[in-house]
């Protein structure tokens, strides 16, 4: 008759009467398996525990903790498991904080007030809103983005909202141009706003002593839907010897259909 093993931890059982010269090795081995299992304490590990879940939503599962259940606590005068919190009906607890209601019972609560203290990115689309006593949100030292090119304004020029705030052209403009609005290359103005909301971008143009002006507005590569009004009236002419900064406010008002309410401003040195 072989050594065999034990039928959970696969512990060594050594022969009878077969194991003389190394039983010791083998217990001592079946010893150090056992002791790996607890902490100092000893304390059984909890990576030991043994839920038989492979995943976080299964281990809680197997323990009767399931998302819309109570979580157990130990109460050691009353020598038994007592509710201590009661998670979420949706597995959303990414979005919620762990806090006491005061009384040092823990539970799972939406955040409040939150202060972020490190530099955030945020690279999705993130709504925050106000009530009717509070602003949804208040700046301070805020930077927008400007791009500042070479180049010439002539042409059709594609206006990317979601690159800048702030377009520079520091070339001389060479004729007049239109300016066609889009979210990106890939993506329609119409796409990315929702009707009822706005955005305002700045539009700066040098000029020579020929000056040129902005002559047509575009929205996604067309005039169609599109509503243009020109505080004191539409352009007809550029400033020569300085810069023009175009300011445009772009409202959509239904699907495919916009106002946009523009200005022309003239700097000189």
């Amino acid at each position: 008759m072989a050594d065999t093993t034990t039928t959970n931890l696969g512990l060594t059982k050594p022969e009878v009467g077969a194991s003389t010269d190394s039983w010791g090795t083998k217990i001592n081995t079946d010893l150090d398996s056992i002791d790996a299992l607890f902490d100092a304490g000893p304390i059984l590990k909890i990576t030991k525990g043994g839920t038989g879940g492979a995943t976080a939503s299964a281990a809680r599962t197997a323990l009767g903790l399931a998302i819309g259940t109570d979580v157990l606590a130990y109460d050691a005068n009353l020598q038994s498991f007592v509710t201590a919190f009661t998670l979420p009906t949706a597995d959303s607890t990414a979005n919620y904080v762990l806090k006491t209601n005061g009384s040092g019972t823990l539970g799972f609560a939406a955040p409040s007030d939150v202060s972020l203290a490190a530099d955030q990115t945020f690279t999705g689309t993130n709504t925050f809103s106000g009530s009717s006593s509070k602003t949804a949100i208040v700046l301070n030292d805020a930077a927008e983005v400007a791009t500042v090119s070479a180049t010439a304004a002539t042409g059709t020029i594609a206006y990317d909202i979601t690159t800048q705030s702030v377009l520079y052209y520091t070339s001389n403009a060479s004729a007049n141009w239109t300016v066609n609005f889009r979210a990106s290359s890939g993506t329609s103005l119409n796409t990315l706003m929702s009707t009822g909301q706005s955005m305002t971008v700045a539009f700066l143009v040098t000029q020579g002593s020929t000056a040129y002006y902005n002559s047509a507005v575009q929205v996604d590569g067309t005039t169609s839907g599109v509503t243009t009004r020109w505080l004191g009236g539409a352009p007809t002419a550029g400033n020569a010897s300085g810069i023009d900064s175009y300011r445009y406010l772009i409202i959509k008002t239904g699907n495919a259909t916009f106002t946009v309410l523009a200005s022309n401003t003239q700097f000189k040195a």
